[in-house]
């Protein structure tokens, strides 16, 4: 082995990426010293930035005390706070929660429980479950055939359940027609949804699953007026169960607490993840209704899944804190604050943009994707890469953000996603875009457009 060679599996097998050696704020810091603004939150985690003072305080409180037990044994203090904070009000009905590690933990939770509910109610039959193209929801197995990104699913598709089929995703810029009203794109797609199910069967659904506004594979996309309540009712009408995913746009990202409450409708079972505890220590969680809790606890009596560091206190005890903080200092009002500066400005630097055919998103949560015709919405050849030209000149330039390709179609686009911690100014929102308006043309500038 070189000695320069890494031991680590990177996710790129052929160079190390360089080390980060300190985080202030907004701001991380590379061994060599250089500054690079995290206007993504890495991937839409770090809600309060790097080395904020009262998470790190609540860590090394709960260090002295405690760092594990296991579940099978013991309940712990933070644990229990925690829940209390998140579900304790019962917001839309969710009553209880599972703490996990992370968000594909959270959504295989989310299907087992789905799963085991109906075994309880006396409808085993109830074992499908409907998705959306181009959506994400983890990358286990279970999560991954939740999945309809077409890049993530290829390699391992003979692995993945057959039980998972997906729908039309609710991605106006992408699929609705040129001729139709918003109100027309959201009839045809509940038509369809309304299709799968008689497909599947009604009596054979369990649950459809769906990201509030899509993330990494689409790029921030909200659904258009109307449509969670008529997949609600369709779900209700057909006795299924309503999943949302809220891994990366759920705890205040889109303005918020959770992203459904801007829809005028709530889950039956939610999961939650990266904004939970703010990249802090790794946790997830799963928050469930209480009609869906209380069968089990008067069927079997206990839900037949788990794992080895569920309700971690360290991990509650930081995802505690980072909820105290964004409560007590008021930050959904900054994000909501900071999101109509960060629109306003995307909107003057790249509104015109021969090569921006979409700005979209929500409170601090916004993703342009380029094109390289915008009258036709025709995507640049995939070959191209240039997602990841964007990143490295970005990164040069001293700003952390996250494009990724396969934006049209888990083949085709490409996108940059933002998502900039709730502490964020307003001088960092107006740097973060100067940055990237450079990052963005320089790419273009080296693939010749």
């Amino acid at each position: 082995m070189a000695a320069n060679k890494s031991r680590v599996m990177h996710r790129s097998l052929r160079e190390t990426p360089p080390k980060a050696i300190g985080g202030d704020g907004v701001w991380l810091i590379a061994e060599d010293g250089h500054r690079i603004l995290d206007s993504s939150g890495g991937a839409a985690v770090s809600c309060l930035g790097h080395q904020h003072p009262r998470i790190l305080a609540a860590i090394a409180r709960q260090a002295s005390k405690i760092a594990y037990a296991h579940t099978g044994f013991f309940s712990s203090e933070p644990a229990e706070e925690l829940a209390e904070r998140l579900v304790g009000h019962e917001p839309g009905g969710l009553g209880y929660v599972y703490f996990v590690s992370g968000g594909s933990e959270a959504i295989e939770a989310s299907i087992k429980l789905a799963r085991q509910y109906f075994i309880e109610r006396g409808e085993p039959k109830r074992a499908r479950f409907i998705a959306r193209r181009q959506s994400y929801h983890g990358n286990t197995l279970g999560a991954l055939s939740a999945g309809g990104n077409a890049w993530r699913r290829e390699p391992y598709a003979p692995l993945l359940s057959p039980s998972f089929s997906h729908v039309t995703p609710a991605f106006a810029y992408h699929e609705k027609r040129d001729d139709e009203s918003e109100a027309a794109f959201v009839a045809r797609l509940a038509a369809e949804l309304e299709a799968e199910f008689q497909r599947l069967g009604p009596e054979n659904v369990a649950a459809f699953i769906a990201e509030p506004v899509v993330g990494a594979t689409a790029g921030c996309v909200p659904a258009p007026e109307g449509y969670f309540k008529a997949v609600r009712e369709i779900c209700r009408r057909h006795g299924a169960l309503l999943i949302l995913d809220e891994v990366m746009c759920g705890m205040g990202r889109t303005g918020t607490l959770h992203a459904w409450e801007q829809e005028g409708i709530s889950p039956d079972i939610q999961a939650i993840a990266k904004g939970l505890g703010g990249g802090y220590q790794p946790i997830g969680a799963m928050l469930a209704s209480g009609s869906i809790v209380d069968t089990v606890r008067n069927g079997s009596g206990a839900f037949q899944h788990g794992h080895t560091y569920l309700a971690h206190p360290l991990a509650c005890a930081a995802a505690l804190e980072v909820q105290k903080t964004i409560a007590e200092e008021r930050l959904l009002d900054q994000v909501k604050e900071r999101g109509r500066r960060l629109e306003q400005r995307l909107i003057e630097r790249f509104g015109n943009h021969r090569h921006v055919g979409d700005i979209r998103g929500r409170g601090l949560f916004w993703g342009i994707e380029l094109v390289a015709d915008r009258g036709t919405r025709q995507a640049f050849d995939p070959k191209l890469k240039l997602h990841q030209r964007i990143k490295s000149a970005a990164f040069a330039g001293g700003l952390g953000c996250y494009p990724s390709g396969g934006t049209a179609d888990g083949q085709r686009g490409d996108h940059v996603l933002l998502a900039p911690p709730y502490i964020a100014t307003s001088g960092d929102i107006d740097m973060i875009v100067e940055r990237l308006g450079a990052a963005v043309d320089s790419a273009l500038k080296d693939v010749g457009h």
